[in-house]
């Protein structure tokens, strides 16, 4: 029996189109948050990266506090939308004020300015936007395929603002003036396309009525669950730690992927193939987006897409590594691109399987913690994210980086060489040995048959 649908297409492309708001803030300050405090304002990166790390201690309680916040939420937008509407206007201004620091100020202060704005838009205004745009996954729709292809349009958003982004942003900061106000400038613009984006995305969906969404479902009158009872339930959820990880280790993963923005300027002496490898990352996953729900169709599930995938797409990366150390530019374009059609599904899947993992842990306690659940997608970008900022920080520092110099020393240049080839390499590892043990559609159809 067919599921039945909740969608149009428009629905679908307009929730996707969030992404591009999401990526604004997140691509924007992963990509160039270091080069612009180190090169622009003159900030020591060591410094930065432990500001940045210790900025994340916030992000930790922040995350799954707003996950059980939406879950408690009630209005006529719903659960999630309010958080997702009203908190990218927080966002929008702190985004602003990280690329704004002044440089009139001494560098203490500058320091603080930079923490102050980092933490509120990290762990409190995009925490509460960005888990509430996931949970409307399992929100909007109860059908198992519309939330595939929920998640393949949203990053076909995503990976296009990420191309885009990381494509242009050096050079329209020079076109804007170059320096502190061109990065001023640059970041209005991305935060007036972010609030643009976020408003069309959060009124293009509607979620279902609590009768519909638990329709089937034999429930008692629902009661608000305390905060200590939410976390107890993802603590009792495996699979939960498992999406975690990967979050993490993809965010730590894409952190020294940025570190291109220096590997093209000191190792390849060319600024602008930065945007070029960004080009050969994202097109194809932008293209593996549109044919993953047939995929995971052909395959009868979302496990063995993901792993097979994944495995494919490790063994590419090691030839990123092979091709970099012998210098050849094309081969490292050729192996990128190789990567990111391994990479591809999960990116398109991953709602579905956090939806899953949301399933599961109804299906062994009766309790729908949804938002809560969601909570791992920010949780993990941002500690992995803000994590892998801060190590970059750290092992430029370490290996002598010198700001603004024309060449570096041979310590920082076998430096960048080992963040951008081999740790990226050594996270997807990682990630494929998780996705390995990630069979919640098995556990989930074990539970229901033992019912």
């Amino acid at each position: 029996m067919e599921e039945k649908r909740y969608l149009k297409w428009y629905n679908k492309v307009g929730y996707g189109s969030g992404d591009i708001a999401g990526n604004v803030v997140y691509a924007f300050l992963t990509a160039f948050v270091m080069i612009y405090l180190t090169d622009t304002i003159g900030l020591n990166a060591g410094i930065v990266g432990t500001l940045i790390a210790v900025s994340k201690i916030f992000d930790g309680v922040s995350d799954i506090f707003f996950g059980s916040m939406i879950d408690r939420t009630k209005s006529k937008m719903g659960k999630a939308r309010p958080w997702m509407f009203y908190g990218f206007f927080g966002c929008a201004l702190t985004l602003f004020g990280v690329f704004a620091i002044p440089t009139n100020m001494g560098k203490t202060a500058q320091y603080a300015w930079f923490f102050i704005a980092y933490t509120l838009l990290n762990a409190v205004f995009y925490t509460a936007n960005n888990i509430a745009y996931a949970s409307l996954t399992s929100l909007v729709t109860k059908n198992s395929k519309e939330r595939v292809e929920m998640g393949s349009f949203r990053f076909m958003f995503s990976f296009g603002t990420n191309m885009l982004i990381s494509a242009f942003t050096f050079n329209a900061v020079e076109a804007l003036g170059g320096g502190a106000a061109g990065w001023r400038a640059i970041a209005i613009i991305y935060c007036i396309i972010g609030l643009v984006t976020n408003t069309l995305s959060c009124f293009s969906v509607k979620e279902l009525p609590e009768e519909e969404l638990r329709e089937g479902e034999e429930v008692k009158k629902e009661e608000k669950l305390k905060f200590t009872e939410t976390l107890k339930l993802l603590m009792s959820n495996k699979y939960f730690f498992m999406i975690c990880g990967v979050f993490i280790l993809l965010q730590l993963r894409a952190a020294m992927v940025g570190v291109g923005t220096y590997y093209m300027t000191y190792v390849l002496f060319n600024q602008k193939l930065f945007g070029t490898f960004s080009w050969a990352i994202n097109i194809p996953l932008i293209l593996v987006l549109i044919i993953t729900p047939t995929l995971v169709a052909k395959a009868g599930g979302l496990y063995k897409v993901n792993k097979y995938s994944y495995a494919f797409a490790t063994l590419c990366r090691l030839g990123i590594v092979f091709a970099g150390y012998i210098g050849s530019v094309p081969l490292m374009l050729v192996f990128t691109v190789l990567t990111s059609i391994g990479e591809g599904p999960w990116q398109g899947d991953f709602g579905a399987v956090i939806a899953n993992c949301s399933e599961y842990t109804y299906l062994k306690t009766g309790k729908r913690i949804d938002g809560s659940m969601f909570s791992c997608t920010s949780f993990g970008t941002k500690l992995g994210g803000g994590i892998g900022v801060a190590l970059s920080g750290w092992l430029l520092d370490m290996s002598g980086y010198v700001n603004n110099a024309a060449t570096q020393p041979a310590s920082c240049i076998s430096m960048m060489n080992v963040m951008y080839l081999w740790l990226p390499f050594v996270f997807d590892l990682i990630v494929t040995i998780v996705l390995s043990f990630m069979n919640i559609e098995e556990a989930n159809k074990k539970l229901k048959e033992n019912k």
